[in-house]
Formats: C-alpha cells, structure tokens, sequence
C-alpha cells in the first residue's frame, strides 16, 4: 500500500507550519520505500496533484475552531467535514471538494484519508517557530502519526 504523509501549511507564519513540522519529524523515524513524506503550502485544487496514486493519506494541518484551545490535537476523517459541490471559482474549492472532484475526473484517489490537525493561536505573524502550546502538540502529533502507520504497516517478520 503506498502511503503519503502530507504536512501542510507555511513554515514562516508561526502555527501555520504546524503540519509541516510534524511531517519533518516522521520523516526523521521512517525509513519505508511504501511511506512517502511530503510537505506543501499548497490548497484546495492543487492537493490533488500530490495525492493522486496513494492508497492512503494522512494529512496534517493547523485549524482554527471557535471552542479548541491552542496545541488541541484533533484526528478526523474526510466524513467529518460537510461541503458542497458547488463552486464558482477554484479558490473556493477545499480538500473534501477536491476530492470529490478527483473522483468524478476518475483519478487514482486514495481509499482512506486521516487528517490530523492542531488548534492554532497565531497564524498571521511572521515566525519560524510555532507558539508554545502548539509547540508541545508536535511530539503528541508524531506519536499518532507513527501509531496510525504502524496500524497500517504492522511489522513483517
């Protein structure tokens, strides 16, 4: 089964490079010819290009929730978010949609997305380092991102 890790988000506006990081410290513990880490910044529509082709996908991004409290870790499924097939231009077009789409266009979609993301506090200013209590999520996010591998690829032998 190949399978890609997918950090999302930008590296210089503090918390939003949450998945970024946590994909860098996977790639750290990995050494799986199946398991393909990457990063990008890039959204919506252009997702597609780097997840077309994996039977899996774990991804991890920051969020912003109206009740979560900075570092929150949550893990969720594609069925957790609602949208819509409806759209008039493609900068309105999120993963959920994306997806959708890759599956009408018959592209190789992969069969199972898990999606790990963290309540951010500040992802407007300019910093490399993720503020404190997201700072503490990425070693609670690496465990789970291993642990969800390690489900997927239990060990040989």
């Amino acid at each position: 089964m190949k399978t890609l890790v997918l950090g999302l988000g930008n590296p210089i506006l503090s918390d939003d490079g949450v998945g970024i990081r946590v994909a860098q410290e996977v790639g750290k513990e990995l050494e799986d010819p199946q398991i393909t880490i990457a990063e990008t910044s890039e959204a919506g529509l252009s997702l597609l290009d780097s997840i077309v082709g994996y039977d899996k996908v774990i991804v991890i991004d920051a969020i912003q929730t109206r009740e979560g409290n900075a570092g929150q870790v949550y893990r969720m499924g594609i069925e957790d978010f609602s949208f819509s097939k409806r759209f008039s231009s493609p900068h309105q077009i999120n993963l959920v949609t994306a997806l959708e789409l890759g599956k009408m266009l018959d592209l190789t979609m992969p069969q199972k997305i898990t999606i790990f993301a963290v309540e951010a506090k500040d992802i407007t200013n300019f910093s490399e380092k993720c503020t404190p209590d997201v700072d503490r999520a990425i070693p609670v996010v690496v465990k789970m991102v291993l642990e969800e591998l390690n489900a997927k690829h239990p060990p040989q032998g």
